[in-house]
């Protein structure tokens, strides 16, 4: 199986390009994450936004692997615990498909990637700076990977 981080934003500074590929590298090849960046649209001041953000989730639609299980990260997702995370992380695996988690831009998911998901997962209520949510996603993969394995990480 493979994870696929598909994300909105390029160009990401250097510590947030290390944080994710410090955990992505631990996973096994059995249970793969892989990140694809989606570019932002242009946004300045007078900017369509609702349009960006459409034109955003068309192309981040475009990148979802055929058959896979789309998890929209959203604010309005439910909020798992690591034990939950790593329940959903079986199921997932058990079941055999990719997965593709979905992380909108600085103005969120669009309606049409809500609607193609078929789980929506909150990293918490806070908000959290957008490069920070791949370190944060891929570092709670690989502990909820460490928790089913019973690897000692996880403690």
């Amino acid at each position: 199986m493979q994870i696929h981080l598909i994300s909105i934003g390029n160009r990401m500074p250097l510590w947030v390009q290390q944080g994710y590929q410090d955990y992505a590298k631990r996973m096994p090849r059995e249970c793969e994450l892989l990140l694809k960046e989606i570019a932002p649209g242009s946004r300045g001041k007078n900017s369509d936004i609702a349009r960006i953000v459409r034109d955003e989730g068309e192309r981040m639609l475009q990148a979802v692997p055929s058959g896979a299980h789309p998890v929209a990260l959203d604010l309005a997702g439910k909020t798992w615990s690591t034990a939950e995370l790593a329940e959903a992380l079986k199921r997932w695996l058990e079941s055999g498909q990719h997965i593709a988690l979905l992380v909108g831009g600085p103005d969120g998911l669009s309606e049409a990637a809500r609607r193609s998901a078929r789980e929506s997962w909150s990293l918490s209520r806070l908000t959290f700076p957008h490069p920070l949510v791949r370190i944060i996603v891929a570092e709670q993969i690989y502990r909820a990977w460490s928790l089913l394995h019973h690897h000692p990480y996880h403690r």
